[in-house]
């Protein structure tokens, strides 16, 4: 079942980028002759409007548009892509990206009127809340007693068995204050464990607070309290925008390692190793799966943009030469550069899934 929320997901934010392509083809007159689900050979026709076939084909990992005058094509004539006004194709080639953006930010949103964990200032009374440690200072008591960022706090008494009244942020750092020198007792899941660990409570563990006894952990209020439509909506804004900034530092980040001579793919996960993040987040439920969906549409929305001939950015690469040579380039080169294009793809997307498939072993 996991494996076919992979590929559903997988589909259907494909299917979006292309739906993208599609709509702007279409009001801006460019023929589309098909529009696959999936990719050849096919499996069947769902039917023929206008110029365009709609179809169905057998390797179910994502789908087409076929343009009438693709690049490289030598197909000319009323709608062809080649053809139309150069601001045109580019429109054309954003759409699928702008497609992608627009879907992270519905997936963002309906994810948070289903509900998924965030940092709350208080709990609503009967509302089922977490303590969740977001930061760990290094040397802390807290580091040594084995708790990490992640960690869910559960419980925490010292050694008379007074225990924490109120699972918050503030009576957490409050019963921690008023108990300096004395042995705490805390309890907290790590990963899928629950662990108990003893800890003292010290002077000078937060730098700019050196009187202040603490145990050396930043923790907040965590719920997964479903948000009304508007609320989700402006706070999916912020959401994509920030999974937008995570992408693309972890993208420069890669290109950096590259230069420098040390490539690596062990923070890139491939189709395969989707599964198990997929898994993980269909347990905790169907805000998250939705979430997870929304951060993969902002990965395709980028990755499409990389200059790599055959993807977006490179085909809008190849235009900005051809505007700024006035000249369009010589289609034995455009054809060469996509079939390059093409085995640089499948040769990275091997290189990924071999990377997933030992990590999985390993």
């Amino acid at each position: 079942m996991t494996v076919l929320l992979v590929v559903g997901i997988l589909v259907f934010l494909i299917v979006v980028h292309e739906l993208g392509h599609f709509i702007v083809s279409k009001v801006c007159r460019i023929r589309v002759e098909e529009f696959g689900i999936g990719y050849p050979p096919r499996a069947f026709t769902f039917g023929k409007v206008g110029d365009t076939e709609y179809t169905l084909n057998w390797i179910p990992f994502g789908g087409f548009v076929r343009l009438f005058g693709d690049v490289g094509e030598g197909q000319h004539g009323t709608g062809s892509f080649v053809d139309a006004n150069r601001a045109v194709q580019a429109l054309v080639l954003i759409a699928g990206v702008a497609a992608n953006v627009f879907a992270a930010w519905a997936l963002f949103a309906a994810a948070y009127h289903v509900g998924i964990p965030r940092p709350v200032e208080e709990a609503v009374p009967g509302e089922p809340v977490r303590l969740v440690v977001v930061n760990v200072v290094a040397g802390s008591p807290a580091e040594t007693a084995g708790v990490r960022p992640g960690d869910e706090i559960l419980g925490l008494k010292n050694y008379d068995g007074i225990e924490l009244a109120e699972l918050t942020p503030a009576a957490f750092s409050d019963f921690v204050q008023t108990r300096a020198g004395d042995e705490l007792t805390v309890t907290f899941i790590h990963g899928e464990e629950t662990m108990t660990a003893r800890v003292v409570p010290a002077h000078a563990v937060i730098p700019d607070e050196a009187g202040r006894p603490a145990l050396g952990v930043a923790i907040v209020l965590v719920s997964a309290r479903s948000l009304p439509w508007g609320e989700a909506a402006r706070e999916a804004l912020s959401t994509t925008k920030g999974a937008f900034v995570t992408v693309l530092r972890g993208l420069v980040n890669i290109v950096k390692q590259a230069l420098a001579g040390a490539p690596s793919l062990s923070d890139i996960v491939g189709p395969v190793g989707l599964v198990s993040v997929v898994q993980d987040a269909a347990r905790t439920g169907m805000g998250e799966v939705l979430a997870l969906a929304a951060f993969i549409s902002v990965n395709l929305a980028i990755i499409n943009l990389v200059p790599i001939p055959a993807l977006d950015g490179g085909r809008l690469l190849v235009l900005g030469i051809e505007a700024t040579a006035r000249r369009s380039a010589p289609r034995l080169a455009l054809q060469m550069l996509n079939a390059l294009g093409v085995a640089l793809i499948i040769f990275l997307m091997v290189a990924v899934t071999y990377n997933d498939l030992a990590r999985l072993l390993t």
